[in-house]
């Protein structure tokens, strides 16, 4: 190899590039030969390093035409070739920028293809970073972060995924590529699920699941990941919306997270079991651990003055992302089952201290996602039934206003007697509304 250079550059500026061709192609017809990667490395050395500029962009541009059309097979003999070339041109990368661009997409494929994707995330980052000289026109630019950002997701490195993300965001208006737009979607879903948004993650991903142009299996996963960041939410009435919507879907049905799904749309309370059964299906971003505040530590504290009997539990809070939203679902759950709550019993339905299950209720009836009462004196939690239809009670049927019921100072009592006005005036409505439709004759009511 050193002897043909050495005649090339002895050769008039004319004759020079006929000349670097024919070697290149005589070097690249063996391409198994042990002495291709030195025998490449000494020949684009001694291009790079010639006077005539316009000849060295022309062989090298040769040079990224034979790599990309697989005149090396070899992958791991072509990342290798790849690489030092990369690293012959970058000193001089003002004279040959879009030629290394070409050599490090070729690379990040490679990186991509064995999976490294770290190292594949770097390569892109290199071409497309704000200081190269070359103008991307802003759809390539859009293309190439949101592969970035894919990459990064796939190492888990949300941070600077989201970074990349961001700057797509600015650009996702120059692309009308649909691939590149569901492929942002996508890690638009996926950056609010390691953000722990799960809430808006589920809706994202619900969206995606209907999309067509997406392959049915991928649906399936899309699906399941929206169920799952669904339950992974704070409860309250925003989840219970995106819960009645995956619950209506008939996908869901088939999916193995069905039975937690629909026993949180129901507000039934879950059970350690179930919950160990879901936990398998998290990923680790999933299960990661939270941490307590020193504020609500102390707040947390067993403070019922009767002393640890053995029973209660020394927990001061959840631990990880999957046990705060179960006892969030349990609490909304109970407040459906229980006019009140004393603290020990929410903390023994909870798994926590019962300091610890009063500042988890105060947090909720605080943020508007439970409704209740708390009572720090008799350590008591007092929860607020639905009451939009206490306005109309008395007045169905036309029976009037119905007259009040003696108080008797039970608020578990008023609840009740009140449930049955409004049940016996419905009644009434009912029959009323029958009779007026001729359906019903001759009702007479006896005392």
């Amino acid at each position: 190899m050193e002897g043909h250079l050495t005649s090339i550059s002895s050769l008039g500026q004319k004759d020079k590039a006929p000349a670097y061709s024919t070697l290149l192609r005589d070097t690249l017809s063996t391409p198994g030969s042990a002495t291709v990667a030195a025998d490449l490395h000494a020949f684009v050395d001694a291009v790079v390093n010639q006077d005539n500029l316009l000849v060295g962009r022309q062989i090298l541009t040769e040079v990224v035409k034979f790599l990309a059309d697989g005149a090396i097979a070899d992958s791991d003999l072509k990342k290798a070739v790849v690489q030092d070339i990369v690293s012959i041109v970058l000193p001089k990368i003002v004279s040959y920028e879009e030629q290394v661009i070409a050599l490090r997409s070729q690379l990040a494929d490679i990186y991509e293809s064995e999976e490294e994707w770290s190292e594949a995330a770097r390569v892109l980052m290199s071409i497309f970073n704000e200081s190269s000289q070359r103008a991307f026109s802003d759809a390539d630019r859009m293309s190439g972060y949101v592969r970035i950002v894919r990459l990064l997701l796939e190492e888990e490195d949300s941070v600077q995924a989201e970074t990349y993300f961001n700057r797509a965001q600015l650009l996702v208006h120059s692309t009308t590529d649909k691939v590149v737009l569901l492929q942002f979607k996508l890690c638009q879903a996926r950056i609010s699920d390691y953000g722990r948004k799960f809430l808006e993650a589920a809706s994202r991903y619900h969206e995606l699941s209907y999309v067509g142009e997406i392959d049915e299996e991928e649906r399936r996963h899309m699906l399941m990941a929206a169920v799952t960041c669904a339950v992974l939410a704070p409860a309250g009435p925003n989840r219970s919306r995106v819960l009645a919507s995956l619950y209506r879907d008939e996908r869901s049905v088939d999916l193995s997270t069905y039975n937690i799904l629909s026993k949180m749309f129901l507000d039934h309370i879950l059970r350690p079991a179930e919950i160990k059964e879901f936990e398998g299906t998290l990923k680790p971003h999933q299960l990661a651990k939270i941490a307590i505040s020193s504020n609500d530590r102390l707040a947390s504290a067993n403070e019922d003055g009767e002393g640890n009997d053995g029973t209660t539990s020394t927990r001061t809070g959840p631990s990880t992302v999957l046990d705060r939203a179960v006892m969030e679902h349990n609490l909304l759950a109970s407040s459906n089952i229980y006019n009140n709550i004393t603290f020990r019993g929410l903390g023994a339905l909870l798994d926590l201290t019962p300091g610890a299950a009063e500042t988890m209720a105060r947090k909720m009836i605080e943020q508007g996602r439970l409704r209740g009462t708390i009572d720090q004196v008799d350590k008591l939690i007092w929860f607020e039934g639905n009451r939009e239809e206490d306005d109309a009670q008395g007045k169905a049927g036309g029976l009037g206003d119905v007259e009040e019921a003696e108080d008797t100072g039970a608020p578990f009592t008023k609840r009740w007697d009140t449930q049955i006005r409004i049940t016996a005036a419905n009644v009434e409505a009912i029959v009323q509304s029958l009779t007026d439709k001729g359906l019903v004759k001759n009702v007479s009511v006896t005392a």
